[in-house]
């Protein structure tokens, strides 16, 4: 699965630091000083956990977070040097997954990291597929597969289509659908979902135009039905 991190803090030298250490484990890391760098950074690619400071030069970081929580549940750890009850107690209350008070050790961060990855994403730690017709989706190795012949996608195809394998037979927002592939703050126009679906469909369903498992959710957003 993909590993990328975010951090967003003023201390360039800390950010520098700690992206050293977690990408010596494994994760992408990129940092943002301020919103506007962060909301850029957050336009452009996904992130599946965010380490957010409060006291930034150009905004509050709650603020920040609260303005995600409306998009997106990515997972959010702030870490601060405002240790006070009051402030732990709002980080939870406005949608943040975990509070490191600074100063903290590197080994910890590491803990907590690898702790939040593990309870938010550990149903993509054991190999798992979704299967429906010929075709399958290994979600582990990221691959598709269409009667034994393996199917090349895009990273946002392949990104587009793990999202409704995790939400199979349900309902998936435009949104939402958004929100995962492109970021939560993406420029990205609607229409670049609708196309990304209909490649999709070309390339996974027999009759595209009459599509057996990609289904469109009328005035919600799209749906795969697998039920096998």
């Amino acid at each position: 699965m993909q590993k990328n991190i975010l951090i967003v803090d003023d201390d360039e030298d800390l950010s520098y630091i700690i992206s050293e250490m977690l990408e010596n484990y494994g994760y992408q890391v990129s940092a943002a000083a301020d919103e506007a760098a962060a909301y850029d950074l957050l336009s452009k690619q996904t992130f599946q956990l965010i380490l957010l400071d409060i006291n930034l030069p150009d905004c509050n970081g709650f603020a920040l977070c609260q303005k995600l929580r409306e998009t997106s549940t990515v997972p959010v750890i702030f870490a601060s040097a405002r240790t006070g009850e009051t402030d732990r107690v709002m980080g939870f209350d406005i949608g943040g997954d975990d509070y490191l008070p600074k100063p903290y050790s590197m080994k910890e961060l590491l803990s907590r990291v690898n702790a939040l990855f593990r309870r938010t994403y550990e149903f993509q730690e054991a190999e798992k597929t979704v299967s429906f017709g010929g075709v399958v989706v290994n979600l582990t190795a990221r691959t598709v597969q269409k009667n034994g012949r393996n199917i090349s996608l895009s990273l946002k195809e392949f990104d587009l289509l793990a999202c409704l394998c995790e939400y199979k037979n349900s309902a998936v927002s435009k949104d939402r659908l958004m929100t995962r592939v492109w970021g939560a703050f993406s420029v990205a126009e609607p229409s670049t979902l609708t196309v990304h679906i209909r490649w999709l469909r070309e390339k996974i369903e027999q009759d595209p135009a009459n599509p057996q498992y990609i289904k469109t959710v009328y005035k919600v957003g799209y749906m795969l039905e697998a039920r096998e």
